[in-house]
């Protein structure tokens, strides 16, 4: 049953064992989460390079990687530390060290139980948004998460609620981009109104954000997405 009290988490779960795999987005699903599903590295880090997650859980033993290596990947992929939640039927001492140098948060060993997998996630979830940094600087955007406020070179900018709400997932996923439905689910979740209320929040937002300055730092990827660039890179290209 799904939590009412507990926001539903964005998981990508990366798993060869297909029996597995099914069992744990029932359970999950059920419990209220989103989980997208590789059961290769490399289709998991396309999944990566075009969503934001809050929480992946990675197999160890993968058809076409070591989990500990890919997870290397994800870590240099993201600026936001995602937590990582490993399962493996490894279980030796320095499988475990070998798994948490390479980033990972947390270590479930095969067989486990969903509903202790599911207390894990919920865990690593709440850690993680309690170690977050309040402020988040790029370049001259500074976000005060605690205030929800944010300013670009010392300008406070008069954001729209869902405006701020976009510019923190797109400094979040910086510098990767985010497609239009991951941001679309970021805002509504599974209830988007239609196509022209993200175009307006995007305007209104590049109003404050960009319209002041000489360089945009919000940019539209056509047909995929958004991003974030800063000034610097611009000059740089």
């Amino acid at each position: 049953m799904k939590n009412q009290s507990q926001p539903g988490l964005r998981i990508l779960l990366v798993e060869d064992q297909q029996a597995l795999a099914c069992n744990i987005i029932d359970y999950l699903t059920a419990a209220g989460h989103q989980l997208d599903y590789a059961a290769t590295g490399a289709l998991a880090l396309q999944l990566a390079k075009q969503h934001s997650y809050d929480l992946v859980l990675l197999d160890l033993m993968l058809p076409d990687t070591d989990g500990r290596q890919l997870c290397k990947q994800l870590r240099q992929l993201w600026l936001k530390a995602v937590p990582v939640l490993m399962l493996t039927a490894l279980d030796s001492l320095d499988d475990k060290l070998q798994g948490f140098a390479a980033g990972a948060d947390d270590y479930l060993t095969k067989p486990f139980e969903l509903a202790e997998l599911a207390v894990r996630c919920l865990a690593l979830s709440r850690r993680h948004l309690l170690a977050v940094d309040p402020q988040l600087q790029l370049g001259p955007l500074l976000i005060d998460r605690s205030q929800q406020q944010a300013s670009r070179a010392g300008l406070q900018l008069d954001l729209h609620p869902l405006g701020y709400r976009i510019l923190v997932v797109l400094a979040e996923a910086y510098p990767a981009l985010v497609s239009r439905s991951d941001l679309s689910y970021q805002l509504w979740g599974d209830e988007p109104p239609d196509s022209d209320a993200l175009r307006a929040h995007i305007y209104l937002l590049r109003q404050q954000l960009d319209k002041p300055f000489a360089d945009a730092m919000l940019q539209t990827v056509y047909g995929i997405g958004f991003k974030l660039v800063l000034p610097q890179e611009q000059a740089d290209a």
